[in-house]
C-alpha cells in the first residue's frame, strides 16, 4: 500500500538553519532515502518553500478567491512529503522514525494512505 508521510515543522526554525545544519540534515535525511530507494520503497520527494511564498485559492461555495499564503494558525507548518510504498502501517511508522532521527528537533510527521495515485506522465 503506498502511505504519504507528510512533514511538519515550525518553518521560521528549518528556514534559518545554518548552512552547515542544513547540509548535515539533508545529507542524514538523503541517506534514510537511499536505503528506500534500494528497496524500491521511495516514490516522490518534495520540500516546500516557506508559507510566505505560497498562494491559495479559496472556495466559497459561489466565487473563488485568490489569497497570499495559506494563513495557518499553527506553530508548524506543512513543509513537505514522501510517497512510500509499505506492506503495511507498521513499515510505514518504522519508515517515518528513520526520518525523524534524520532530522534534528522537533516536528511531526502525519502518516495517510494513499486513496489514488497518478504516477507522473512526462512530467518535467
Amino acid at each position: 500500500m503506498l502511505y504519504a508521510i507528510l512533514c511538519y515543522n515550525d518553518e521560521d526554525l528549518v528556514w534559518n538553519w545554518s548552512k552547515e545544519e542544513e547540509d548535515a540534515t539533508i545529507a542524514r535525511l538523503g541517506a534514510v532515502q537511499e536505503e528506500l530507494a534500494d528497496r524500491g520503497k521511495l516514490g516522490p520527494v518534495a520540500r516546500l518553500l516557506p508559507t510566505t511564498a505560497a498562494t491559495t485559492l479559496r472556495k466559497t461555495g459561489k466565487e473563488n478567491f485568490i489569497t497570499d499564503g495559506p494563513f495557518a494558525e499553527t506553530k508548524e507548518q506543512f513543509l513537505g512529503f514522501y510517497v512510500v510504498d509499505c506492506e503495511n502501517l507498521e513499515e510505514a511508522i518504522a519508515i517515518s522514525r528513520d526520518l525523524a532521527a534524520a532530522n534534528p528537533g522537533t516536528g511531526s510527521y502525519e502518516i495517510r494512505p494513499l486513496a489514488i495515485y497518478h504516477p507522473p506522465r512526462n512530467f518535467k
